[in-house]
C-alpha cells in the first residue's frame, strides 16, 4: 500500500475530490496548510512590508491506495490540478506508514 500526499491550490481541491470520488481509495484525509515552494520569489517583492513572512494557503490531500492503483490515482491528480504555472503543487508517494521526514532524524 502507498501513501500519496498532494499539496495543491485551495480552489482546485473540490474538483480533485470530485474526480477522486470513484477512484479505488482505502482512505483519504484533507488538511488546510500554508507554505510556499519555488514561487517564494513572488513573496520577495514584498520584502519591505508585512507580507515578507507570508505563506500561501494550500490544501494537503493524503490518500492511501493499493500499489496496483497508484498510477491511476496519480494520473487523476495531475490531470485535475496541473495548470502549467508555478505553484501548482507537489505530489509525494511513500510506502504506507513511512514518515516524509524520515531522512531528517
Amino acid at each position: 500500500m502507498k501513501q500519496i500526499i498532494a499539496i495543491i491550490r485551495p480552489y482546485i481541491a473540490e474538483k480533485l475530490l470530485e474526480n477522486l470520488r470513484l477512484a479505488p481509495l482505502e482512505a483519504l484525509q484533507v488538511t488546510e496548510v500554508k507554505g510556499f515552494g519555488r514561487q517564494k520569489s513572488y513573496l520577495d517583492q514584498y520584502t519591505a512590508s508585512e507580507y515578507s513572512l507570508a505563506f500561501l494557503p494550500k490544501v494537503e490531500i493524503t490518500i492511501y491506495v493499493d500499489d496496483q492503483r497508484v498510477e491511476e490515482v496519480l494520473r487523476t491528480i495531475v490531470d485535475t490540478t496541473r495548470s502549467g504555472r508555478m505553484g501548482d503543487g507537489k505530489i509525494m508517494v511513500l510506502e504506507a506508514g513511512e514518515s516524509p521526514q524520515a531522512g531528517l532524524e
